[in-house]
């Protein structure tokens, strides 16, 4: 079975993050970084890098580069809960995910194409939902190659995606220059410069034996490389300890009436990853954060492990009273811990409870599958229906 492996890479994903949370950052060219003697930048906007500002450059000349460069000292927190999110999104698809950093990963959705459709289709879902979910972009790059994928990534970016045809990646690289090829550093462009390589087709049509004899085993694996032979896999992360979801409300919320349906869809989307990854959880956490800042969770078992939103939601609404107090609250969140692979099948001597699971699974399956096809608002319970509305 020919790979299909995506590469999905955030657009200046700390920079756009607090363009995202600033509106008056919107459109200017912004720098995530310090403002000390030796400080560098992290990360800077597409309005940036216009004036050449790039990471990792020093900020005293990113500020000599461009006059007007608003300076944001960076907030990791947030860097890493948009991160965990944009994550959740890719495991809602497949559970072969390798992250490379916060704002980017590997996806192998080799075995998800009878549940998603085509790559493309799962490369423009999980731009889509990136937009929606939480306001920023990210291009993809889909190949059967992790090197011709992370590649293609970069091609149209802002926001782009490329996909190289079956059979095409070879042809894809060739006009690409060298310093694409991983593995090429200063040092090895040099090298290749000499031997009148250029590009990667060019390396692709020298005799292997040369390379090797010019540079040794790394000869070998760049020829390989230009040949789009890259067998490496995926390596999945570790397993995850928790998913979650949460919500800063723009306006405080007080009234349950209103809340209810903040945690109903956390609880939602919280169910939807879990089935994503093939898991279930055996306890659900609920988070409150009042107007004054102040944190509350509440946590509990629960009766068996359950990758159903439904049942999520019922366990935190009940946790929801005591937390919300009529107090003002501008955050709520779900998450679930405690991860068991789905259960073997029920004991015969349970079969009402066996039927309810089956007829919930097949439920959850084909919500999944209409909300892959045409999106997380196609099928909403009422009550989000109206939260919507408003």
């Amino acid at each position: 079975m020919r790979r299909a492996i995506l590469h999905v890479d955030m657009d200046a994903f700390y920079a756009s993050v607090e363009q995202r949370d600033d509106p008056s950052l919107r459109g200017r060219p912004v720098a995530v970084g310090g403002t000390g003697r030796r400080a560098i930048v992290c990360a800077a906007s597409y309005e940036a890098r216009k004036f050449g500002v790039r990471s990792a450059i020093p900020m005293s000349r990113a500020r000599a580069l461009c006059k007007e460069l608003v300076v944001i000292p960076p907030d990791f927190k947030r860097y890493g809960e948009a991160s965990d999110h944009v994550f959740g999104i890719f495991r809602s698809y497949t559970p072969e995910v390798e992250g490379l950093s916060l704002d980017e990963a590997f996806l192998d959705v080799t075995h998800s194409l009878e549940l998603f459709g085509t790559p493309r289709a799962i490369g423009e879902a999980i731009q889509q939902r990136v937009r929606d979910e939480i306001a920023l972009s990210c291009a993809v790059g889909i190949a059967e190659v992790k090197f011709a994928a992370k590649i293609a990534s970069d091609v149209k970016k802002p926001g782009g995606l490329t996909e190289v045809p079956e059979g095409g990646v070879q042809a894809f690289l060739a006009p690409m220059p060298i310093g694409r090829l991983w593995g090429v550093g200063p040092k090895t462009a040099e090298q290749l410069t000499r031997m009148r390589l250029l590009t990667i087709g060019d390396v692709a049509r020298t005799d292997r034996a040369r390379l090797e004899h010019e540079l040794g085993q790394t000869g070998a694996w760049l020829h390989d490389l230009a040949h789009g032979i890259d067998d490496r896999p995926v390596v999945a992360d570790r397993e995850a300890k928790s998913i979650g979801a949460e919500e800063t409300f723009e306006d405080d919320l007080v009234e349950l009436e209103d809340l209810l349906p903040c945690i109903h869809e956390q609880s939602l989307r919280v169910a939807a990853r879990m089935r994503g990854a093939g898991l279930r959880a055996r306890t659900a956490t609920l988070k409150i954060k009042y107007a004054d800042f102040q944190l509350a969770t509440r946590q509990t078992s629960l009766d068996e492990p359950t990758d159903d939103g439904a049942a999520l939601y019922r366990t935190v609404a009940a946790m929801l009273p005591e937390l919300a107090r009529g107090r003002p609250i501008r955050l709520t969140g779900v998450s679930a811990t405690g991860f068991d692979a789905p259960p073997a099948q029920r004991s015969l001597f349970d079969q009402e409870r066996r039927r309810e699971d089956e007829k919930r699974t097949r439920l959850n399956r084909s919500i999944d599958l209409i909300h892959a096809r045409f999106g997380d608002s196609a099928v909403l319970p009422a009550d989000l229906l109206q939260r919507k509305k408003r």
